[in-house]
């Protein structure tokens, strides 16, 4: 168990932690690295998640789109400070998108630490972990108190689209150089910035293992899926412009006609042209403890992912749900799928990709489905935990688990 052994590590027992998420809680997957180690961390003492910040700028000629966001948004902090119903505390403080102005920058950063100051109060939380996923959190982060601060690395947020590139590339430039420790979940990104950092580590992403693997073993079958012709060809995640290659995937459901392709997911591009053909369904988003049941119907479990830095620096937490289900995966190229080369099928064109769709579910039997889960089964989000904490509060001395899959180097930089 995860608290039995993190709390063999010196200074982990009663530790609190503030973690400035990438996501909202109330409205995101509920799978993302920051919620997982958070609902881990909430074994030591008290979490507050605050739900991502303001990060984009505003576009008001994005019409309904952008209603929708601030309606999302507004419900959000109308919540208040609410219990989340895995461990840790949610918060969503009123935040407001002027990092790029000065004057309202410093007003905005005031605002924020004044709420979380009030949220820590209430909660007895007073020199906590911070923990910064969003780098627009990064000046208030440097000036709240506390007793380590750990920069999670997992994107390039300054390839996101609408945001300021140039202020996100400072934010992160300064959170790498004065955090205790940055963590780093893609080999690739961590080899090119980890002499930035105060202290780096890689960490790689953890799955919820036995969720997903066991999945099969409950009878719930979602309605949607049940009299659906096979074989099913499914995704599961956001289909947005800057990872999801809607056209790419266009070609392959028309080359594969004979076969069901099925989306499960929030979708912010423009899927009408996809949505069109009679083979495809797009179910929309679901809850993450729906995601597995799902999941264990396809046949076969796809990435359509584009070709660009945002991916290159990626690495989706989805292709280990995916080995988890058993299924067969095929996907684009990125950096991270070459250490999955053994158990997924690789496809660079439309006509490759069917191919590969093909393959896959023509060659799956059981020793193949079991040779993907085993491939994934020691790296549990409990161990991700774990390595993270040993490698902050015992510098790493310790030997770490066998699946964590951590490298530490060690720079420094002066805040």
């Amino acid at each position: 168990m995860f608290s039995e052994i993190a709390f063999g590590v010196q200074g982990v027992r009663g530790t609190d932690v503030i973690c400035f998420g990438g996501e909202d809680w109330w409205y995101h997957n509920r799978g993302h690295i920051d919620m997982q180690l958070m609902r881990r961390f909430a074994k030591m003492g008290t979490v507050i998640y605050v739900n991502s910040i303001v990060m984009q700028k505003p576009n008001l000629a994005g019409g309904r789109t952008f209603l929708k966001k601030l309606t999302r948004k507004s419900k959000s902090i109308f919540r208040g400070l609410k219990k989340s119903g895995v461990g840790f505390w949610v918060y969503s403080p009123l935040s407001l998108p002027v990092h790029h102005i000065a004057l309202g920058k410093l007003l905005n950063d005031a605002l924020l630490r004044f709420q979380l100051f009030c949220a820590g109060k209430r909660l007895h939380v007073e020199n906590p972990l911070l923990w910064v996923a969003c780098p627009p959190a990064c000046g208030v982060a440097l000036k709240m108190r506390k007793t380590k601060l750990v920069y999670q690395r997992t994107d390039r947020l300054e390839e996101f689209p609408g945001v300021d590139s140039a202020l996100i590339e400072r934010y992160d430039r300064k959170l790498k150089s004065c955090a205790d420790l940055t963590i780093f979940v893609n080999e690739a990104l961590y080899n090119q910035e980890h002499s930035q950092c105060k202290k780096a580590m890689l960490l790689d992403h953890g799955v919820d293992f036995e969720m997903f693997a066991h999945a099969e073993k409950d009878g719930t079958i979602p309605d949607e899926l049940r009299d659906m012709k096979r074989p099913i060809v499914g995704f599961y995640g956001g289909i947005d412009d800057h990872t999801f290659d809607i056209g790419f995937m266009e070609q392959v459901v028309d080359l594969l006609p004979e076969m069901s392709f099925v989306f499960v997911g929030a979708a912010s591009s423009d899927c009408s042209a996809l949505m069109s053909r009679k083979n495809v369904w797009m179910l929309g988003q679901k809850p993450y403890e729906q995601i597995p049941h799902y999941g264990k119907c396809f046949d076969v479990a796809i990435m359509p992912w584009r070709q660009n830095r945002w991916i290159d620096g990626c690495n989706p937490i989805k292709l280990k749900e995916y080995l988890a289900l058993g299924k067969p995966v095929v996907s684009t190229p990125f950096p991270e799928l070459s250490k999955y080369k053994d158990v997924t099928y690789e496809a660079k064109t439309p006509e490759e990709f069917a191919r590969c769709i093909q393959k896959a579910h023509n060659q799956d039997n059981a020793e193949l489905v079991a040779q993907r889960r085993a491939k994934v089964a020691l790296s549990s989000w409990d161990s991700k935990a774990e390595s993270a904490l040993r490698e902050l509060f015992a510098g790493g001395q310790s030997e770490p688990g066998p699946a964590s899959g951590e490298v530490q180097k060690v720079g420094t930089a002066n805040c």
